[in-house]
């Protein structure tokens, strides 16, 4: 696929333990032309974790993607209006922000985003990453694969003997899963095997 002229909203949750592995495909997609609107919540942007800093989060994303970071609900609303973004994803998407967004709650700077992204039809992916996703959370999840214009990054469980909710999404697939999106296409098959031992 041709990425020059599309424009990627590139969203993160407070699923620390997943950023190392979602980074590259950041680059990924500037590396194929992609424009890459860099989005986060509150949490990457004010914890420091033995994963990294936020300073070196936020530091990582500008420097990838040469733009400043949508990190306030004011920032992102425009969104909406503009119709800035082809393609908007959310890598991680931690169970939090899978339980708010399949009930409409719209508290964060990436809730925002996506809200606006489903207000105007376009793709929203979902790459998700959470603990509960089995447990509580299987509701939600329910809700978002029925939801039109929503698209799941392929996803297992990462640990089933010791976490048997816990899922987690294949992040190297993400640009795949968005490519998919852009064709009204869910990236198949999406539930895998995903064992991490």
């Amino acid at each position: 696929m041709n990425w020059h002229n599309i424009t990627v909203g590139f969203a993160l949750t407070g699923s620390h333990c997943t950023f190392a592995e979602v980074m590259p495909q950041v680059q990924r997609f500037v590396d194929a032309g992609a424009r890459v609107v860099p989005i986060v919540s509150n949490t990457l942007m004010t914890t420091d974790t033995r994963f990294g800093t936020s300073e070196n989060w936020q530091k990582q994303l500008k420097d990838i993607t040469g733009n400043d970071i949508i990190s306030s609900i004011v920032d992102a609303e425009p969104l909406g209006p503009s119709k800035l973004l082809d393609v908007m994803l959310i890598a991680p998407c931690t169970g939090n922000t899978t339980s708010k967004l399949a009930n409409a709650i719209t508290e964060s700077p990436v809730l925002m985003a996506a809200k606006a992204q489903m207000r105007n039809q376009r793709p929203l992916v979902l790459a998700i990453s959470t603990n509960d996703g089995l447990g509580l959370n299987a509701m939600n999840v329910g809700k978002l694969l029925i939801t039109k214009n929503i698209y799941f990054v392929p996803f297992g469980q990462d640990a089933p003997a010791a976490k048997p909710n816990s899922l987690v999404a294949r992040m190297d697939l993400v640009m795949e899963t968005c490519e998919a999106a852009l064709q009204g296409k869910q990236l198949q098959p999406m539930l895998i095997e995903r064992f991490n031992y």
